[in-house]
């Protein structure tokens, strides 16, 4: 990353307090389809500027948490109609920066606008739940209330998405936000900012602190006056916010890594199951914590699909993410890259064979490119089918039956998304009751959820809450329980409590 001093050209701020505030350091955002293409200098924040955000989003909340069910849909659903009339415009620029292809991208943006739009209506969904007491004349009943300030703090593969699905319930909810993106896409998330502030909502409801996560992240994870912590990324950072977070009494909502699996079995259909795992490993670069990291496959079919996904690699188009032909663009950065490097050298020192790709590859532009690899002969204690590896990268693991096929899924200390391609609906059901993981697929790709579906999993994947949904209402809000006497005063020695 090259920092420049505020005085050079296409700079953008953060956004505190209702103002952009300029910064005295800026970072270059770099498009990794051509390395030579300066998108434009984000503003680093300070220490300053974190504590500044943070007090307006305090100074926010009781107008913000205040305000009515039908101002916050008339801001929200505002929010998503632009995000879907700009789609375009946004899907390109997040291809631009962070290597998704230009189809990808666009799909993205309108996810986000659907995300702004879905949380838009369940403002208007109940906040109490009443219940008949145990007592005689008493009324009881379960009112939800925003937590406070809430920190999103978002990585770099889904750009607009994932923001949308923190910051939009956070918002429906009554919470003030505090949002830190990945330092990579700060274009996407810029932009995405840019809109909300047009958007109607009270000085210091929303705020923008861009930078590094190891000093901008920091700062707000240990900030006393935030309430809660919605983040997204690796497990190893996500335990580090959980502990701190915890240790100041915070809430705390952790969706981190995967190592997913597809179990191919005997009975699938041959070329579906290919484009399934196609799709879940090698689509969006592999950079998804739902990719397809593990292809379990039966003994009978393995030959057969194996062939199958080489023939069908062999087409695949690796290149510039904003061109329309492109199947698979580039690596999001330079140290990622070397970090998929690395996973392929020593998935060779352990054992594994490697059929096709892995290769760095020239383009007519400088970019991170890599060709995408598929090894076999791979075990449970390979690092690379234990360890989330990021990159267009699969390892085919051959197993017996059904039966060891499933165990060897959940032989992972990760649980996030799981998959089977079988027509056997007893073993699939066998399966779903049985697999451990937050979101399972049948016949379908382990990438790819609805948006108005929880976002959940087990082990070392998530902590807390789900996200998306009505179900991250359990972070966004908290409960409290109502017990009224509104009639004649009851005598407390005779009822006994």
């Amino acid at each position: 990353m090259t920092i420049r001093t505020a005085n050079e050209q296409a700079i953008k701020h953060n956004f505190i307090a209702g103002e952009w505030r300029p910064s005295s350091e800026y970072m270059e955002n770099i498009n990794p389809s051509d390395t030579n293409d300066v998108i434009a200098r984000y503003a680093i924040a300070s220490s300053n500027d974190v504590q500044d955000s943070v007090s307006a989003a305090v100074t926010a909340m009781p107008v913000w948490s205040g305000s009515t069910s039908g101002e916050r849909f008339e801001i929200l659903d505002a929010i998503g109609s632009e995000i879907i009339q700009r789609k375009n415009e946004l899907g390109d620029l997040l291809a631009r920066e962070e290597g998704k292809t230009l189809k990808e991208a666009v799909a993205e943006a309108h996810r986000a606008g659907s995300l702004f739009k879905f949380f838009a209506a369940e403002v208007y969904r109940a906040e109490v739940e009443g219940y008949r007491s145990l007592r005689q004349g008493i009324s009881l009943e379960v009112r939800r209330e925003p937590i406070g300030v809430v920190a999103a703090i978002t990585p770099w593969n889904f750009p607009l998405a994932i923001p949308a699905w923190k910051i939009a319930p956070a918002l429906a909810y009554g919470n003030t936000v505090v949002f830190k993106p990945a330092e990579l896409v700060s274009g996407s998330a810029w932009v995405l900012a840019e809109i909300i502030s047009r958007a109607g909502l009270p000085e210091g409801v929303f705020n923008l602190v861009m930078g590094r996560g190891t000093e901008v992240g920091a700062a707000l994870v240990e900030h006393a006056d935030v309430a809660g912590v919605t983040f997204t990324g690796s497990t190893a950072v996500g335990r580090k916010i959980g502990a701190t977070t915890f240790a100041r009494g915070g809430k705390m909502q952790l969706e981190m890594g995967g190592q997913n699996p597809l179990i191919v079995l005997d009975d699938a259909d041959l070329e579906s199951a290919v484009e399934f795992a196609i799709n879940g490993s090698f689509y969006s670069t592999g950079q998804r914590c739902t990719a397809s990291s593990r292809l379990i496959v039966t003994e009978g079919i393995h030959d057969a699909f194996v062939a199958a996904m080489l023939h069908r690699m062999q087409a695949l188009r690796i290149g510039d993410a904003r061109n329309p032909d492109t199947d698979i663009g580039p690596v999001v950065s330079e140290a990622q890259l070397k970090n998929n490097l690395d996973y392929l050298r020593t998935a060779k020192t352990e054992g594994a064979r490697l059929l096709t790709g892995g290769d760095e590859l020239e383009r007519e532009t400088p970019g991170w490119y890599l060709s995408p690899a598929l090894f076999t002969n791979a075990t449970s204690e390979m690092q690379i089918c234990r360890e989330e590896v990021f990159g267009p990268i699969a390892s085919v693991i051959s197993v017996s039956d059904y039966d060891e096929a499933l165990f060897v899924a959940n032989d992972s200390d990760f649980g996030l998304s799981a998959g089977i391609v079988s027509n056997d609906r007893k073993i699939i059901d066998h399966f779903t009751a049985n697999i451990q993981a937050g979101m399972v697929q049948i016949n379908l790709p382990t990438a790819g959820m609805d948006f108005h579906a929880p976002f959940t999993g087990r082990k070392n994947s998530s902590y807390g809450p789900p996200e998306k949904g009505s179900h991250c209402r359990e972070f966004f809000t908290n409960s409290k329980v109502v017990h009224a006497n509104y009639g004649e005063r009851l005598n407390p020695k005779k009822e006994g409590v």
